[in-house]
C-alpha cells in the first residue's frame, strides 16, 4: 500500500522530532558527566562530605552536591532545546511557552535549597518552604494542572479553577520531590529509578504525540528527555561504589523535573482524543505507575514515623532499600531489584497505553513479580543451604576420626 505525500511528510516530521529528543538527552548526559569531577572537587574543598551516620550504608565519607552537575546538564539541555526547530517551537508556544524560564527559575531555587542543606544543614520546614516555592514558580509560568481527565460517568473532563490548580500542582511537586528524596539511600538508586520513570513517561508522550499536536505533550517529551540525560550522565559516577552523591541538591531537582513531566502529561489532551481503549484512566494512572516504589516508600515511612510519635521527616533505617539489605542483598543487587520493580510497573502501564494488549500480560506480570520476590530471597536461601552443608560436614568429620585429622582449620 503506497503512502501519500502528506503521510510521508508527517512520518518524517515525527521521526525528526524523536531525533531531537534523543539529541537533548545526549547533550544533557554529556554535560552532566563532564561536570561531576569539578563538582566533586568543589564539594571536597568546602567540606560537603560529612561523616558517616549510623543509618548510612556507605563506609567512608563521600562528597555530596552531585545535583550541581545535574543542574548544569539541565541548563545545557534547555539551551539546546531552544536551538532545535521542532522542540524549540513546542516549548515556546501555548500555555507552557515559558518552559525554559520556569524550569531554570524553579530548578535554581530548589538547587539552592538543597545545596545549603547538603553543605550547612537546614531545618525540614525551611526545605519544605523551598519545595512549595518551586512549585509556585511553575504555576506562575503556566506549568500547572488545568483540568483532570475523568471518565464520562464521573462527569467527564473537569476544569480546575485558579486556586485548585495551584494547590494540586504544588502538592504533586512536593510529594514527588520528597518521594525521590526518601528513596535516595543507596548508590545509584534514585538516579536509576527516576531515569526509568522518565523513560516510561517519555515513551508514553511519544506515542500520545502521534494523535495530538498539543504543546504540553511535547513539553513532557522534552522534559523527560532532559531528565533521562541527567540520570544517565550522573550514574557512572554514582553507581556502587559511588564517587559522589547527588544529595538533596540532586534528589530534589530530579523530583521537581519528574513532577513537572507528570503534571504536563496528565492534562496533555482531552480524553476524547485518547489513543486506545483506556484513554481516560491512563493519564491518571501513569504518574502513580512510574512512582510506585518511591511513593510506597514515602507512605510507609510517614506511617512508620508518625505512629512512633516522630516527625515524618525523622530519618531511620526502615526504608525499602534497608529491608533488602537486611535480607542479605548487596547494595548493587538491592538497587537492581528496585530497578526491576520500577521498570515492571511503569512499562506495564505504558504497554496498556499503546492498545491491543493481550490478557496474557496480566498473569505474566504476576509471574515476573513472583520471580523478583524469589530473587530477593535467594541470598537468604543460599545462606541457609550453606549453613546446612557446614553442619552436615562437621557432623560427618566428628563421626570419623581419620577424616577429622585431614580437616584444615577454616580461615
Amino acid at each position: 500500500m503506497s503512502l501519500s505525500r502528506h503521510n510521508v511528510s508527517a512520518y518524517a516530521g515525527k521521526l525528526g522530532s524523536v531525533k531531537e529528543y534523543l539529541l537533548l538527552a545526549l547533550v544533557t548526559a554529556a554535560v552532566t558527566y563532564l561536570l561531576v569531577p569539578p563538582v566533586r572537587a568543589f564539594a571536597l574543598r568546602i567540606g560537603a562530605a560529612p561523616e558517616v551516620r549510623e543509618r548510612d550504608v556507605h563506609k567512608v565519607p563521600t562528597p555530596r552536591l552531585g545535583g550541581l552537575a545535574m543542574f548544569g546538564g539541565m541548563a545545557a539541555g534547555l539551551f539546546m532545546a531552544t536551538q532545535l526547530p521542532h522542540v524549540g517551537g513546542a516549548i515556546s508556544s501555548g500555555q507552557t511557552g515559558n518552559t525554559v524560564i520556569a524550569l531554570l527559575a524553579a530548578g535554581g531555587l530548589i538547587v539552592l535549597t538543597g545545596f545549603l542543606d547538603d553543605w550547612l544543614g537546614m531545618d525540614a520546614l525551611v526545605k519544605f518552604g523551598g519545595q512549595v516555592a518551586s512549585g509556585g514558580i511553575l504555576v506562575y509560568f503556566g506549568m500547572n494542572l488545568p483540568f483532570l481527565p475523568l471518565p464520562q460517568s464521573w462527569g467527564g473532563s473537569t476544569g480546575l479553577d485558579g486556586n485548585l490548580r495551584t494547590v494540586l500542582t504544588i502538592l504533586i511537586v512536593v510529594v514527588v520531590i520528597n518521594a525521590v528524596n526518601f528513596v535516595d539511600g543507596l548508590d545509584g538508586l534514585a538516579a536509576g529509578i527516576v531515569g526509568i520513570a522518565a523513560l516510561a513517561t517519555f515513551a508514553y508522550s511519544i506515542v500520545l504525540s502521534q494523535t495530538s499536536s498539543g504543546s504540553r505533550i511535547n513539553v513532557t517529551a522534552a522534559v523527560t528527555a532532559i531528565l533521562i540525560g541527567m540520570c544517565l550522565g550522573f550514574l557512572p559516577h554514582n553507581f556502587n561504589p559511588a564517587k559522589i552523591f547527588m544529595g538533596d541538591t540532586g534528589a530534589m531537582l530530579l523530583g521537581l523535573l519528574l513532577a513537572t513531566s507528570l503534571v504536563t502529561v496528565t492534562s496533555s489532551v482531552e480524553p476524547v482524543a485518547g489513543i486506545n481503549k483506556f484513554p481516560v484512566i491512563l493519564p491518571l494512572v501513569l504518574p502513580i505507575a512510574v512512582m510506585v516504589l518511591p511513593l510506597a516508600d514515602l507512605i510507609m515511612a510517614v506511617v512508620r514515623r508518625t505512629s512512633a510519635g516522630l516527625s515524618p521527616f525523622h530519618p531511620d533505617r526502615g526504608h525499602l532499600h534497608h529491608r533488602l539489605l537486611d535480607l542479605g542483598h548487596s547494595q548493587r543487587r538491592s538497587v537492581l531489584i528496585m530497578y526491576a520493580w520500577t521498570f515492571l510497573f511503569a512499562f506495564t502501564i505504558v504497554g496498556l497505553s499503546i492498545g491491543g494488549v493481550p490478557l496474557i500480560l496480566f498473569p505474566l506480570t504476576i509471574l515476573l513479580a513472583v520471580a523478583v520476590l524469589v530473587l530477593m530471597a535467594l541470598p537468604k536461601l543460599r545462606s541457609r543451604q550453606d549453613a546446612t552443608r557446614y553442619h552436615r560436614s562437621v557432623g560427618a568429620h566428628a563421626a570419623s576420626p581419620t577424616r577429622h585429622r585431614d580437616v584444615t582449620t577454616p580461615r
